[in-house]
């Protein structure tokens, strides 16, 4: 595994654990609509991020669709009514699978993950600009010293 992989893996689980710290915060303490919003968009941007520590060469484009994807997925998932009955019997299913269809929790998935997307482009696009040579420090402006 390169040094990339390795190091791009930890920041990233580092980013999950406080995402899934928000989150939690969030769906605790802020109560309705916007509380609810948020902490389904912040369940998106989680998705993307384990999805980024299972691929972390993957494009950010299609890491963001995957955890999207996923998001969808288990949202419509909620229209069997089995997330439902997992809520009601093992703890903390709800946390994870919802338990009740709402159309507006798949806007919130867009916009977690959009966010989340453009997060990764960012900061892959500044790695990528210090990794060629290019100054990223505040002195990059500064002239280069005389010898």
């Amino acid at each position: 595994m390169s040094t990339f992989t390795r190091r791009r893996r930890a920041i990233l689980l580092v980013a999950a654990v406080a995402t899934i710290a928000t989150g939690l915060a969030v769906h605790g303490l802020a109560g309705g609509w916007a509380g609810g919003f948020v902490a389904d968009a912040l369940y998106a941007v989680l998705m993307v991020v384990l999805v980024a520590i299972v691929a972390p060469r993957a494009p950010s484009v299609a890491v963001g669709a995957i955890g999207l994807a996923v998001c969808v997925a288990v949202e419509l998932f909620q229209l069997t009514g089995v997330p439902a009955r997992l809520s009601a019997t093992v703890p903390g299913a709800e946390l994870v699978l919802g338990s009740t269809f709402q159309a507006t929790d798949l806007l919130a998935y867009a916009v977690g993950a959009a966010v989340a997307t453009l997060a990764d482009v960012l900061v892959r696009r500044r790695a990528a600009g210090s990794s060629r040579g290019a100054r990223t420090t505040p002195s990059a402006d500064a002239p280069e010293p005389r010898l």
